[in-house]
């Protein structure tokens, strides 16, 4: 006769009789992330000429980038992409964020862009190989250096026809290693009538070539966290402005871009959806976007890591002589 498992049973929940002060303890982890500070590491896809490094430098209201990795108009067109990285220390309200952001110059500007996403994907692999390696070792730092990417800004062209299809190859094959957020790039080029339709069938496009983007619904996900994401996803590809210049608009100062119709304000939800990507990447999913390249991306990749490691050493070991 099988032996009865026993079920657990939860603690009950007691009530000090007296304050203790262990209740502090979401203060003393505050204050020890606030000085060790915050690390978040974006790389930007596009073609050259779409605004990758003007729209970074509008979301964080900094000038992180500049423009020396642009073409000139006497300057060879680049054969490889090029995979270029600058670090900036932003600090805001005594919170330090290190911010690392990686550009990708010469991506989809050949010709022939056969394989150009080769180094790209090679480039965040490699990132969460370096993590791996100091992870493993016997001595490793009690704060390993995070370089792995946690958000993949990709740029849409505003052509207004859909996705290309070397768009709907390198987004399917980011997706599987990174977290994955389109915009469509200089969307002041379209009517607010074309913008929505472009969007439309850009969704369409993503739901039939099985493209999963960022966010994600997990279980551990909360009913506010399932409808937050839900409403993202509603928007997603955000259709942007990007613009470091100040304008004057009715009296106010405010960032934007003077066109022959009038002034673009890159902060007027009317505009352009800036503010709605500035919003999802550092007010509502920043902790989000560090967490699933930790626990989804990186966790796949140590997997497989790990099993072929394990895989390899069995192979070496000598097999038993059969009598």
């Amino acid at each position: 006769m099988a032996a009865a498992v026993a079920t657990p049973v939860p603690p009950e929940e007691i009530r000090a009789e007296s304050y203790v002060g262990f209740d502090t303890i979401t203060q003393q982890i505050e204050h020890k992330l606030l000085k060790r500070g915050f690390q978040f590491n974006v790389i930007l896809v596009g073609q050259t000429g779409l605004g990758k490094s003007t729209l970074i430098n509008t979301i964080f209201a900094s000038h992180l980038v500049d423009s020396k990795g642009r073409f000139i108009a006497d300057e060879p067109v680049r054969q490889t992409t090029e995979i270029q990285a600058v670090s900036h220390v932003i600090v805001e309200n005594g919170v330090k964020l290190r911010l690392n952001i990686v550009d990708t110059p010469g991506y989809g500007d050949q010709i022939n862009n056969e394989g150009c996403w080769d180094p790209i994907i090679k480039y965040i692999k490699d990132q969460h190989s370096a993590y791996l390696r100091k992870e493993l070792t016997a001595m490793r730092d009690r704060y390993i250096q995070d370089t792995r990417i946690h958000c993949c800004l990709y740029f849409i062209n505003p052509t207004g026809h859909g996705l290309r299809p070397i768009d709907v190859i390198v987004m399917k094959k980011l997706s599987e290693v990174v977290n994955v957020v389109p915009v469509i790039a200089k969307s002041d080029c379209l009517t607010a009538d074309e913008r929505e339709k472009f969007k439309a069938k850009i969704r369409e496009e993503l739901l039939y070539h099985s493209i999963r983007l960022y966010p994600f619904d997990t279980d551990e996900d909360d009913e506010e966290e399932v409808h937050l994401n839900g409403a993202m996803r509603n928007v997603i590809p955000f259709a942007v402005v990007g613009s470091e210049k100040n304008v004057i608009i009715e009296g106010k100062t405010v960032r934007g871009r003077k066109n022959r119709w009038g002034v673009v304000n890159v902060e007027d939800p009317n505009h352009c959806e800036f503010m709605h990507l500035r919003n999802f990447l550092t007010r509502s999913h920043l902790q989000d976007l560090i967490e699933t390249t930790a626990q989804i991306h990186y966790e796949a990749f140590r997997s497989k890591q790990l099993l072929a490691l394990k895989e390899g050493v069995n192979n070496q070991r000598p097999q038993p002589v059969q009598q």
